[in-house]
């Protein structure tokens, strides 16, 4: 059989440069998907102020950002459940369906209420379609291609953030805002047409995992509500807040015990401590970086279009260090990579507050905060790359939903404790300090965890194929 005939299903027997080749196809296709989710979620940002206005909506303005990213919740469990049964054609199909209906509903929503219905729908097909590709990739790619493969997924991402919010404005000012989530649903239906019929053999793993009825639901409902909560929380400003916070993030925690590998709340050693990583470095990065384009403009009086240099830099670094660890697999181990990345980040957001502390140069800043995008590169796809590693057959996709559950709710309890801390500091500088001293901490806390990403009972699948190679 030559590389050009294989199948998914039969890829893991060739040599990874033949498995490339003969998945090519496949990989600009779930890319396609990847930049697709990416580009909605980026682009709605930039045109949520025209809908609000049309729509009558200022009310339910923040709920339409954070009921999305409460439902990914629910979309992840479900899928990752799912995949590990029957395969991921299944889930895939369903979270690609469930995004696009929600888009359409999005676009053709005649009041702010159906507008959030439909946001609602698409953040269960957004998380869905995450962790069904991750098993995609688990499933069809040799263990010493994941690393390129995601390294790609984050150039997916990085594009979007280049183009997405001029690209959004310019089809809501010319054509509309509704052609936003119309025309991304036109085309995210024949992409995900494509896969599916690439992906048509991956069947239910050898042993597949038994079903855990509706209780990992139930679980993942609940810590949705929280999420939501705390995001509700971070956007008010009474003392009652700070309760608020503190209660809702106590239910989160118990709803992700059992949703999470045992052991991640106390990052065990190996697969809990990959996981639990993931939650402290999605809480430092992204909690901060919501603050920068406000610092820069409100302390340094820049033009919004040249704050969002600071968040470019960081993205384009990210983009490129993703690059760097993909051409270095069997060079530059998980582990090493991991640690190295956190420490880059820890630096990074601790340099932004002294920054902010000291009124530096604005340059300082959008050099720190670029380094902080390289760490993400390093640190973020071998973090997924551990989890496939360290997953069995039968649990690929309940591994990768806690992965991305752990990514959705460590940065949303940050971006609720941020708001919180921002609204309580006085002063001109202050509230930009204690913000990025608050997601320093978190970015210690994940160097910290880092070391214990290798288990020392356990090579992961990626550095055991290294080793033989």
């Amino acid at each position: 059989m030559s590389a050009a005939d294989a199948t998914p299903a039969s890829t893991v027997e060739l040599r990874p440069d033949a498995a490339w080749k003969a998945l090519r196809v496949t990989t600009w296709c779930l890319f396609a998907l990847i930049f697709l989710a990416a580009f909605e979620a980026l682009a709605v940002t930039t045109v949520m102020p025209t809908v609000s206005d049309a729509l009558d909506g200022a009310d339910l303005y923040a709920f339409a950002f954070a009921g999305t990213l409460a439902a990914g919740v629910v979309g992840m469990v479900v899928s990752g459940g799912w995949a590990d049964r029957r395969g991921p054609r299944g889930p895939l199909a369903t979270a690609v369906g469930l995004f696009a209906t929600g888009l359409l509903l999005a676009g053709l929503a005649p009041t702010m209420e159906l507008f959030v219905a439909g946001r609602l729908v698409q953040g269960l097909g957004a998380g869905g379609i995450t962790v069904a590709v991750y098993v995609v990739v688990a499933r069809a790619y040799p263990p010493l291609l994941h690393p390129r493969v995601f390294a790609g997924f984050s150039a997916a991402w990085v594009v979007p953030s280049l183009v997405g919010p001029p690209l959004a404005g310019a089809v809501a000012q010319h054509v509309g805002w509704r052609w936003v989530f119309l025309g991304v649903a036109g085309i995210v239906v024949p992409v995900a047409l494509v896969v599916l019929a690439h992906v048509a053999r991956l069947g239910p793993p050898d042993e597949p995992a038994a079903a855990s009825g509706g209780r990992r639901i139930a679980w993942a409902c609940l810590a949705a509500v929280a999420v939501l909560g705390l995001n509700l929380a971070g956007q008010a400003s009474t003392p009652w807040d700070l309760v608020l916070a503190a209660a809702a993030t106590v239910v989160v925690l118990v709803a992700l015990r059992p949703l999470l590998p045992p052991g991640a709340l106390r990052a065990a050693r190996g697969l809990p401590s990959v996981v639990s990583g993931r939650a402290l470095l999605a809480g430092a990065f992204f909690g901060a970086e919501v603050y920068l384009p406000y610092l820069l403009t409100r302390r340094y009086d820049f033009s919004p279009t040249l704050a969002g240099i600071t968040l470019t830099a960081a993205a384009i670094t990210w983009a490129s260090a993703s690059w760097v660890q993909g051409r270095l697999v069997g060079r530059l181990s998980d582990r090493d990579a991991v640690r190295i990345g956190t420490v880059l980040v820890a630096v990074g957001v601790g340099s932004s507050c002294v920054v902010a502390a000291a009124h530096a140069p604005a340059a300082l800043l959008v050099v720190t905060w670029a380094c902080s995008g390289a760490g993400m590169g390093l640190s973020y796809a071998r973090q997924t790359v551990l989890v496939l590693g360290y997953s069995q057959p039968g649990t690929q996709g309940t591994n990768s939903s806690s992965l991305t559950i752990a990514d959705s709710t460590g940065a949303a309890w940050s971006l609720a404790v941020t708001g919180l801390v921002f609204n309580a500091a006085t002063g001109l500088d202050g509230p930009f300090v204690a913000t990025l001293a608050f997601t320093t901490l978190l970015a210690v806390g994940a160097a910290l965890v880092a070391p214990r990403v290798a288990s020392r009972t356990r090579q992961p699948a990626t550095e055991a194929s290294t080793a033989r190679t």
